[in-house]
């Protein structure tokens, strides 16, 4: 999350009225992330008693083609019982809507139910056992899910963001020379044919929000696609597991992940062996995007950068540790 595109206050006030959810009060920008531009809605709803929205802006990496994926997933899930917001249709029924900048670019946005509950700072394993069971959960009921999705952020992915920072990994830090060749290794070593479904892919603690040790909400989708149930647990393994610098490893938050994961779908024999080399992976995956953000976010926009080194260093952990890290 983050905000790149700047809407004025009558042109907010415009979109929100398409959405028929009352009159818009307050529309506040949302630093985090580094994908989208989102604001925190509020409105007098359309009963008087007020109302929150997410409302999203699709930058770059979002195609406009892939948004019925995205928002029809949503519902789908919300359906099944997943805790999961909401895509809210506006007038004309339709699921999103396109609108012209002060630049004159037309770009595309949606309106999400707001669910309660805040994100966990430094994760408990009784939350970490909740975000897994909420994982398996969205793992299966997306296996009847009709529309497939390739994963954008796959390994033709990687080796477009190598060739990108080819030459600038020692203006971030000189430990990142290494990672093309990581990348080309992992890719080498990547384990095949295992069981998919749609998988969120970017399950970090920001993306989920809890009350207590309950997890309210499942958010920011916009990086679902159809992979690997596997490679999502180690993505959320990477992301839940580590202090944020990933300096420092928290086994029983880590175990706590697999332990709610496999209350509700056990992995197969063939997942837990995949679990290294897909960890490893999830650390590279991230690593790159914020290497490129960290070299190539314009200069003004309101967004917080990430370090990629706290992804070198979860990568470092995986493969020195192999199944020790998950044994």
């Amino acid at each position: 999350m983050a905000v790149y595109t700047r809407i004025g206050a009558e042109a907010m006030d415009a979109l929100i009225a398409r959405f028929d959810v009352g009159t818009l009060t307050s529309a506040k920008g949302i630093a985090e992330g580094v994908s989208n531009s989102n604001w925190i809605i509020e409105t007098t709803g359309k009963s008087g008693g007020g109302a929150r929205f997410i409302l999203t802006v699709y930058e770059e990496r979002t195609e406009v083609e892939e948004l019925p994926f995205f928002l029809n997933l949503l519902d789908h899930l919300s359906a099944a019982g997943c805790p999961v917001p909401r895509t809210i249709h506006d007038v004309d029924g339709a699921p999103f809507r396109e609108f012209v900048t002060d630049d004159g670019e037309t770009k595309h946005l949606a309106l999400i139910e707001f669910l309660p509950g805040v994100s966990a700072d430094n994760p408990t394993p009784g939350q970490a056992e909740a975000v897994g069971r909420a994982l398996a959960g969205i793992h299966l009921a997306a296996l009847d899910y009709p529309a497939q999705r390739k994963n954008t952020m796959g390994h033709a992915a990687w080796r477009g963001f190598v060739a990108d920072c080819e030459g600038r990994w020692g203006e971030i830090d000189s430990a990142l020379e290494v990672v093309p060749t990581a990348v080309e290794d992992v890719i080498a070593r990547w384990p095949r044919g295992l069981p998919q479904s749609v998988i969120h892919a970017d399950l970090f603690p920001d993306n989920v929000l809890l009350v207590g040790d309950s997890v309210s909400g499942l958010i920011d989708f916009y990086f679902a696609c159809t992979g690997p149930m596997v490679y999502d647990v180690a993505v959320t393994h990477a992301a839940w597991s580590f202090s944020g610098d990933g300096k420092r490893h928290d086994r029983a938050v880590g175990d706590a992940i697999l332990r709610g994961y496999e209350a509700v779908r056990p992995l197969s024999s063939e997942e837990r062996a995949a679990l290294p080399i897909m960890s490893e992976g999830a650390s590279l995956r991230f690593l790159l995007t914020r290497a490129y953000d960290w070299l190539f976010t314009p200069a003004g926009a309101l967004v917080t950068k990430k370090d990629p080194l706290a992804f070198k260093r979860r990568y470092d952990f995986y493969q020195r540790e192999g199944a020790g890290a998950f044994a």
